[in-house]
Order: C-alpha cells, then structure tokens, then sequence
C-alpha cells in the first residue's frame, strides 16, 4: 500500500527541491478523465485497509481525503495546483500507521459518515435544482436570442 500511495502522491522529485509530486497531480492534467485512475486506485487502497482492520472513524477520513482530492482536483487549473500539493494517499497511509502503531482512530465512523452523506444529498439536491433553474431559464429567454 505504501508503494501505491507513494506511486501516485511522491515518487518523483523536482530536481533541486524538496518538492516531491506523483502520477496523481500528472493525470490530473487530462481534461475530463484525468482523476478517474487515481479515484479508483485510492478507493482500492482504502477497501484493502478496512479488509486489514481499519476502524468505521479511519475509513471515513480516507474517504473524506480522497473526496476532498478528487472534488477539488476536478476543478480546471485550481484543481491541478491542488493535485500538487494534497496527497490524500501519503496522509491515507500515515492515517493507517497511526491506527495501528498508536492505536488512535478507535470507535465508529457512523455520525461523521452520516452528515457527509446528508451533506452530499443536500450538494446534489441544490445541484439539480440549479441545472434545472438554468435549463428552464434558457429555454425560456435564451431561446428567444438564438433564432
């Protein structure tokens, strides 16, 4: 796990620098599909850590990394100066050292899970109703402009 997240978050060096960067910030750079592959390698790195032990409250803030990377990082150029420097990965695997080294992330995730859900239903929600303010606006006034 930890030669994947380091693959995709920090295998490279810019040379002359500390400055370290992966195949996560160079995908990133394809328009539309470039944080497809990383999305699905990093959610395959977090089913393998609740397969290896990881608890409910551990899982929920890798996923929460890799949301927050994944999201952010679709943003057009914001998106791949974000994918530079957030490695959800490295703090994914430095987050299951501490699990088992330290023993910190005990408990459930439910509650936090919960309200990311809820707040994703409300994101989506507004999403679709935004969409559908817009379409109905330029079906009614933009039509008019067009012909």
């Amino acid at each position: 796990m930890e030669r994947v997240a380091r693959l995709l978050d920090s295998q490279f060096k810019l040379p002359g620098t500390n400055f370290r960067f992966g195949l996560d910030p160079i995908l990133g750079l394809l328009p539309v599909v470039g944080g497809l592959p990383t999305l699905a390698v990093s959610s395959v790195l977090v089913m393998t850590m609740m397969r290896h032990g990881a608890s409910g409250a551990l899982v929920v803030r890798m996923v929460l990394n890799i949301l927050l990377d994944t999201i952010i990082g679709a943003i057009p150029i914001l998106g791949n100066i974000f994918d530079f420097a957030y490695k959800s990965n490295d703090r994914n695997v430095a987050l299951l050292r501490a699990h088992y080294a330290e023993g910190k992330h005990q408990g459930s995730g439910r509650g936090l899970l919960t309200v990311v859900l809820i707040g994703f239903f409300i994101f989506l929600a507004a999403l679709v109703w935004g969409l559908w303010t817009l379409t109905a606006w330029f079906w009614q006034y933009g039509s008019e402009n067009w012909w």
